[in-house]
């Protein structure tokens, strides 16, 4: 229910605060008094878009904030699936700037006026004779059924299991294309596979088989080198080893004459040590540095397998061609897998279905043994309501199976005497309609949580009786939900539990529209005044007095 608005900056409002209270919330006031400018402001945080001419003050931003407690609407899930802070108390608020930019939030979480909207619509519903109603849509229709019939709970469980039916069967949708298309490829990607597995590779191997071609293509200048060295170091006529030796005996010799020669000598001598091994080493490479045509044959085949594998698949590495081979052999193993998970996707989609199908025809019988209820009691408020010859006839056939059950349900209306029913957009006038929409809001309000509903004069063009008795529809229903009554009939504003007028002040140049609460005194005197005028006498003071006794 709508437990406080706030209006700011908005047409002649300037500031408004009201708090509505539970069941049956009375706005009177003189025509152009800014009754339609509190429902325009409301309607902003209901997700209307906005124009900053209609601002009080020019030079400031209008807000609208709207205090709800929602914890009767079921609205977890909305909240859950549009990523929302979920409050008992929710307050939803629109900012419009001068320049025209608006913002939406919900609970201070910024939202789009998409969402606004749709949260508005399960929170305010306003009832208006000139309105499209949502009497006339399916949901709606299905709606009141399941209301009637007290289908709350099969009809969630119901939708769980058909929610859950329609995600097994895209997966299974998905997975026979994956599997038809992995089909297609199989043989390719078989292949694929066996090439590589033929190969045999290994991921270190490349880097060796590189060096080893390069050494095996170069041997000859490489034993060239080596000897040239080897000789150079201890086979020449006077070889480097003998010189140096030669060099260690000479500074023995002066060693004996100079102290500081010992350790040039110590120097010399690991030097000599160090060029002998040196040699050795040398030696022994050249002797097993070796040209071998085969085995430089069989690397340059190898590495040319290599890279061809890797051209042909777009990789540089042999790491990257192992990586490859592993994708093709999972996809090899899950395409072998995927008909053992299609069978058991079809069996759980099967059994989803059947389970669904079951729940829908229990749907269906509430929905049957619903009907005659709700014909009988919107008929007898309607005759209550100065429609005494007015036929509700609901059609219920069958059709696939979709998230409301499956079933498709028609509402089928006349107010006259002797006129075959037709559906309710071709035959119910803008003061029928509003009346049937009250006749069977007023029923479900017994058995659901209905949003606040705001009747926007929907009293126009009846008096009298009628008048009291459309109070006494609103007051029946205020007993089960928030009502908001916009009326300029007295029978009606005499059953409010709560009054409320709507007025112009002046304050110098400036006309502002406000909003206060009456007092049982003031009540008097408005009920009066909308009874007999400005200035009503002892009767209808006496009349109002009456009236409101019975409320």
């Amino acid at each position: 229910m709508l437990k406080r608005l706030l209006i700011k900056n908005y047409a002649l409002i300037d500031e408004l605060d009201i708090s509505p209270a539970k069941g049956l919330n009375i706005l009177t006031g003189e025509t152009g008094a800014g009754k339609s400018i509190i429902l325009g402001a409301l309607s902003l945080i209901l997700g209307q878009r906005a124009e900053s001419k209609y601002f009080y003050n020019q030079a400031q931003k209008c807000v609208i904030e709207g205090f709800f407690q929602i914890e009767e609407y079921n609205l977890g899930d909305f909240f859950q699936e549009e990523d929302l802070d979920y409050e008992p108390e929710t307050i939803l608020r629109r900012e419009i700037s001068a320049d025209g930019k608006s913002r939406a939030f919900v609970n201070d979480t910024p939202v789009t006026l998409s969402t606004l909207k749709a949260l508005g619509e399960r929170l305010i519903d306003i009832h208006s004779q000139h309105a499209t109603l949502e009497i006339n849509t399916e949901d709606f229709q299905l709606m009141t059924l399941d209301s009637v019939g007290e289908n709350g709970l099969l009809l969630k469980t119901y939708q769980e299991t058909f929610r859950k039916y329609r995600q097994v069967t895209q997966a299974l949708h998905d997975l026979i294309e994956e599997s038809k298309q992995a089909q297609s490829e199989a043989d390719y990607h078989q292949f694929l596979y066996d090439e590589l597995a033929a190969a045999k590779l290994n991921g270190d191997e490349q880097e060796a088989l590189e060096q080893e071609q390069n050494q095996l293509s170069h041997a000859e200048e490489i034993k060239r080198a080596l000897l040239a060295a080897n000789f150079l170091l201890s086979e020449q006529e006077q070889p480097v080893i003998n010189s140096l030796k030669e060099a260690g005996l000479q500074i023995q010799q002066a060693e004996r004459y100079v102290s500081n020669l010992h350790e040039l000598s110590e120097r010399l001598q690991s030097a000599l040590i160090e060029i002998k091994d040196i040699a050795e080493e040398v030696e022994r490479t050249e002797q097993h540095i070796l040209f071998d045509e085969g085995r430089l044959t069989e690397v340059n085949e190898r590495l040319s397998l290599l890279y061809q594998l890797q051209q042909k698949h777009h990789v540089s590495s042999v790491a990257e061609l192992l990586a490859i081979q592993k994708d093709l052999e999972n996809k090899l193993i899950k395409l072998s897998s995927n008909d053992e998970e299609i069978a058991k996707l079809k069996a759980e989609s099967d059994a989803l279905r059947e389970a669904s199908e079951k729940l829908a025809e229990e749907l269906r019988a509430n929905r049957q043994k619903a009907i005659p209820l709700v014909q009988k009691a919107v008929i007898e408020v309607l005759s209550e309501v100065g429609m005494p010859n007015s036929v509700l006839s609901i059609e219920l056939d069958s059709s696939t199976l979709r998230l409301s059950g499956a079933d498709t349900v028609r509402f089928l209306f006349t107010a006259n005497k002797g006129q075959v029913p037709q559906p309710l957009n071709k035959v119910a006038s803008g003061g029928e309609l509003s009346r049937l929409m009250l006749a069977i809001k007023s029923l479900i309000a017994k058995s659901s949580a209905l949003p606040t509903i705001i009747f926007d004069e929907i009293d126009t063009g009846i008096s009298g009786e009628v008048a009291l008795k459309v109070g006494n529809v609103m007051e029946e229903m205020a007993k089960h939900m928030q009502v908001i009554a916009i009326t300029h009939l007295p029978q009606i504003a005499s059953k409010g539990n709560a009054h409320y007028k709507v007025y112009k002040a002046e304050a110098g140049e400036v006309t502002r529209s406000n909003m206060r609460k009456l007092s049982d005194e003031e009540r008097v005197v408005e009920v009066a005044q909308m009874l007999s005028g400005s200035n009503p006498g002892e009767a209808a003071l006496k009349h109002a007095s009456e009236l409101l006794k019975h409320r």
